[in-house]
């Protein structure tokens, strides 16, 4: 079952710290996992990475506004034999034990929240009230989520009654030099290129201060490689990849032209 979502190549994953042992002692207890850092900073492959290496299904669900209780635990629908009930993504990782990843969870509706709730303590268990079944979570069963704490309002942000239910690891941008060598593996380019890409999103960063809503994520940096490897100038590539893609402002669009100028010779 759920051979489908399994991850079958390992994932390029470059471990910065001890977080691939932390997260192998919390999967080991069925620990819930919540997973907070900047966007485009490897939040999501890492969740690949681990579900490749410990050989589990991963199910991922990317949260959204509309995302609702029921799109989460399934519904019944109309089909040629009358109303059948389907299950939701989170209800069959949890049947089935796989790994169900929420990624930025709070930007899904409050009562999405509410039906995770009874799967993150001593019960694990998950109500289907609509039709009246208690759904046991396989003993393989695991739940992430993720979200950016810096970018989120705070009428967005997580109750403490949900954040109290997870263990949390904190993920950041890596040191310029791993970043660099994270960008020339994903987009195949030289090392001295990708550190150059590296110290434009440095600099990005920087600006988030003075105005920018957000830096340069290192999926950026591995989107603007593989536009160079294909022919693309390398400034017209950040002004694709970075510098339109970040901002419409005027002034922020001069300075990160400023940067790209700066860094490439």
């Amino acid at each position: 079952m759920l051979d489908a979502w399994r991850v079958t190549a390992p994932p390029y994953y470059r471990p910065v710290a001890e977080e691939v042992a932390l997260c192998e002692k919390a999967f080991a207890h069925r620990v819930p996992l919540l997973l907070k850092g900047p966007t485009g900073c490897g939040k999501t492959r890492f969740v690949e990475y681990m579900a490749w290496k410990l050989g589990r299904p991963l199910v991922t669900v990317a949260c959204n506004e509309d995302l609702s209780a029921a799109d989460l635990v399934g519904r019944y629908l109309l089909d040629a034999q009358g109303t059948t009930w389907h299950d939701g993504p989170l209800t069959t990782a949890v049947r089935h034990g796989a790994i169900c990843y929420l990624d930025e969870v709070v930007e899904a509706r409050q009562d999405t929240t509410v039906v995770i709730h009874p799967l993150t303590d001593a019960r694990r268990v998950l109500p289907l009230e609509k039709k009246g079944e208690l759904v046991h979570a396989h003993p393989d069963f695991q739940l992430v989520v993720s979200y950016n704490p810096g970018y989120q309002s705070r009428a967005k942000d997580l109750k403490p009654s949900t954040r109290q239910r997870f263990a949390a690891l904190a993920f950041d941008y890596p040191t310029p030099e791993v970043e660099a060598e994270v960008v020339a593996h994903e987009a195949g380019i030289p090392l001295v290129l990708a550190a150059q890409l590296v110290a434009i999103a440095a600099g990005s960063r920087r600006l988030r201060q003075r105005g920018l809503d957000e830096g340069a994520s290192t999926r950026m940096l591995v989107y603007a490689g593989l536009l160079i490897v294909d022919g693309v100038p390398p400034r017209v590539s950040c002004e694709m990849t970075l510098v339109q893609a970040l901002t419409d402002e005027p002034e922020m669009l001069a300075a990160l032209r400023a940067l790209v100028d700066a860094c490439l010779p």
